[in-house]
C-alpha cells in the first residue's frame, strides 16, 4: 500500500474546506510565493504577515528588490532574523532581473540554481505559482509523512529527506500539486503538530496513519540529537551624545553581516575592565562622568550560538568626527528608519519609549 498516493484525495478534499487564509495565497504569483516562503523559513506565520505586507508595499516586484539599497533592505527585514536570507533574496533578484527579464523562471532546476533557493523553495514556487508536479518537503511534511508511514528513520538525515522527496514527486497530482504541498504544510502546522500531542481525531488521514493505529504518534518523528549550542560572552557599550547613539556597522561577512550594533568587545567585563576596553576601542571619546554606568544585561540565542551580554552606558561629552571606520552617530530617525539593528540588541533600544 502506497500511503502517499492513497492520502492525496483525502488531503485535497480537506484542504478545500480548511485552508488557512494567508495574504500570499490571495495572489500566488511566483514573486509572492518566493518572498513568503523565504520569510517563513525559521519564522512563525503570524510573525511574517506584517513583514510580508510591508515588504511588498515598498518592493512590489523583482526589479525593485534588485535595486533596493542594502541598508534599506535590511531595515525592511529587521526583526525577522536569519539575515542571510535577505541578502540572498537580493542576489537572486539581481540575477533574475539581468537574465530573466525580472521574472522568476518556471523550471525547477533553474530556480534551484538561484542564491538562497533550495529544494523546498524551488518546489513551492514551481508547484504553487506554475502548477508543476514538484514536491516541497520541509519539517512539516517530513513529520506528517513519518507518522503516516510509522517510520522511525531520522528525519534530519539528508538521505531520508531525499527519499521522501522522490516518493512524493512520483505521485504529485499534476496541476493540484501546489494545493497538495500547501495541504501538507497546513496539516503539519495545525493538526499533525511538532510540539504537544497531535490532534489525530481531526486528521483527514487518520484512517491511513500507521502511527495513529499503533499509538506511536507522540514518539514519531525521530530526530538525531542536535549539537550543543556554544556560548559567547560579550560586553556592550551604550553610548549617547545628546539625542544620538553610537552604532557600529558589522563586517559584510559572518554573523549579522552588514547590520548595525552597539559597540561591543568579547568577554564579560567588570566596570573597570570595561572602561579600559572602551578606551582601547574608541580612545577619542571622553565620558561626561569619567566612567561607565552599569546597564541591564541581556541574553540572545542564535541557531548555533548564545550571546550572554553585559552592558554599560555612558554619555560622551566631546564632539568628535574622528570616529574609526564603521562607527557613526545615529539620531532617532536614523536608528528607527535607516539603520538595521538586529533583535540581539533590541533590549537596549534607546528610542522605544518615545512617542
Amino acid at each position: 500500500m502506497d500511503r502517499l498516493k492513497e492520502m492525496i484525495p483525502y488531503l485535497l478534499h480537506w484542504y478545500r474546506y480548511n485552508a488557512r487564509v494567508l495574504p500570499w495565497r490571495e495572489d500566488p504569483s511566483a514573486y509572492h510565493v518566493w518572498i513568503s516562503e523565504i520569510m517563513l523559513q525559521q519564522t512563525r506565520v503570524e510573525a511574517v504577515r506584517g513583514y510580508y505586507m510591508r515588504f511588498l508595499s515598498e518592493l512590489p516586484d523583482i526589479p525593485s528588490l534588485a535595486a533596493c539599497p542594502d541598508d534599506r533592505l535590511m531595515k525592511l527585514w529587521e526583526g525577522l532574523g536569519y539575515y542571510s536570507r535577505c541578502r540572498n533574496l537580493k542576489k537572486a533578484a539581481e540575477i533574475v532581473t539581468k537574465q530573466y527579464e525580472g521574472k522568476l523562471p518556471e523550471d525547477y532546476r533553474t530556480l534551484r540554481s538561484l542564491p538562497g533557493i533550495g529544494d523546498y523553495t524551488a518546489g513551492a514556487i514551481s508547484s504553487i505559482a506554475f502548477q508543476k508536479p514538484e514536491p516541497a518537503v520541509d519539517g512539516n511534511v517530513l513529520r506528517v509523512c513519518a507518522r503516516l508511514d510509522g517510520s522511525r528513520e531520522d528525519i534530519l538525515s539528508p538521505a531520508v529527506k531525499k527519499d521522501l522527496t522522490e516518493r512524493l514527486r512520483a505521485v504529485m497530482p499534476g496541476k493540484e500539486s501546489g494545493a497538495l504541498n500547501q495541504a501538507l504544510m497546513d496539516l503539519g502546522a495545525g493538526i499533525c503538530v511538532p510540539n504537544g500531542a497531535p490532534r489525530c481525531e481531526e486528521c483527514p488521514l487518520m484512517h491511513l496513519c500507521v502511527a495513529f493505529a499503533e499509538g506511536t504518534a507522540s514518539e514519531i518523528p525521530v530526530r538525531a540529537a542536535k549539537k550543543e549550542r556554544r556560548t559567547e560572552k560579550r560586553t556592550v557599550f551604550l553610548l549617547r551624545q545628546g539625542d544620538r547613539v553610537l552604532l557600529h556597522k558589522r563586517p559584510d561577512k559572518g554573523l549579522l553581516a552588514g547590520l548595525y550594533e552597539f559597540p561591543n568587545v568579547p568577554g564579560a567585563l567588570n566596570e573597570k575592565a570595561a572602561g579600559q576596553a572602551l578606551n582601547g576601542l574608541l580612545p577619542m571619546l571622553s565620558l561626561s562622568r569619567g566612567k561607565l554606568q552599569k546597564e541591564e544585561d541581556a541574553v540572545h540565542v542564535f541557531t548555533h550560538i548564545k550571546w550572554e551580554m553585559k552592558a554599560y552606558g555612558g554619555t560622551v561629552q566631546n564632539e568628535t568626527s574622528a570616529l574609526p571606520e564603521g562607527y557613526s552617530w545615529a539620531d532617532e530617525n536614523a536608528f528607527l528608519n535607516e539603520c538595521s539593528v538586529p533583535s540581539a540588541f533590541g533590549k537596549w533600544n534607546p528610542f522605544s519609549k518615545k512617542g
